[in-house]
């Protein structure tokens, strides 16, 4: 009985170790995979070891076959790095801001960034949503909402209801699934005060408000911490520009992933 109960003991673990410890570098060389992508532009690669995408990636969570909407994704940086990542089982939903109809003729489409990694067939599997940024609507639930550097951004749309903003970004998500915030921080205490002048913000308020739309806080992380960044200073202003403190929250919606 004892020799027994020794070989399923021996058994259990060599099982636990081909699903668990091994699960970890393959997931690493997925991101790696990712990161070292041929077709990534020089300019983002240059901006890699400020922005720590590999060990951001993994944080996140994100694998193969996800499904993903970025808000606001800018020039692209993460959008060519998920869309790698999730592969041809997985989609990216780049959600790019509409222009206000109030807006200047001369203000930039912010959508054109994101067009143009959808048109490049090394990133297929992209496609470009252009909504107003009031609320987020993807064609179907996903793993993961990912907004990089730009929580702030959306403080500043006018008349925004940030918990009905969160609770859209809830409704979008699948049971599990997470929500994923990285942004300049702005000192303690400070709330929204700076979204729009240091284009930064209190880590605690951007709390409050996703947990008042129903999510739980996952884990969060000071991967992009920068402890000599007194949180003064604009986050374009040279002194600080690539060297800013920056918070990494992760909630999750409640429930079991599929």
């Amino acid at each position: 009985m004892t020799r027994h109960i020794l070989i399923l003991t021996a058994a259990a673990l060599a099982i636990f170790h081909w699903t668990g410890v091994a699960a970890a570098p393959k997931s690493s060389a997925v991101i790696a995979a990712a990161v070292s992508d041929a077709a990534r532009p020089e300019a983002d690669r240059q901006r890699d070891a400020e922005r720590k995408p590999a060990d951001t990636l993994a944080f996140a969570g994100v694998k193969p076959g996800d499904s993903v909407a970025e808000l606001i994704p800018g020039g692209g940086y993460f959008t060519r790095l998920l869309s790698k990542l999730v592969g041809p089982k997985g989609h990216v939903y780049a959600i790019a801001p509409a222009r206000r109809p109030d807006a200047p003729a001369d203000t930039p489409d912010r959508s054109l960034g994101a067009k143009a990694v959808a048109a490049d067939p090394n990133y297929s599997n992209v496609s470009v949503l252009v909504e107003p940024i009031k609320s987020v609507t993807v064609p179907a639930p996903v793993d993961l909402v990912w907004t990089s550097q730009n929580y702030h951004d959306v403080h500043n749309v006018p008349d925004i209801d940030m918990v009905a903003f969160n609770k859209s970004v809830f409704d979008a998500l699948k049971a599990g699934g997470v929500y994923l915030v990285i942004d300049h921080a702005a000192q303690a205490g400070s709330g929204a005060r700076d979204t729009s002048t240091l284009h930064r913000i209190d880590p605690q308020i951007v709390k409050s408000e996703v947990l008042a739309a129903g999510f739980v806080l996952d884990s969060q992380s000071e991967l992009l911490g920068h402890a000599t960044d007194a949180h003064t200073a604009a986050v374009f202003d040279p002194s600080v520009r690539g060297k800013t403190d920056q918070f990494i929250l992760k909630f999750r919606k409640p429930g079991r992933r599929p």
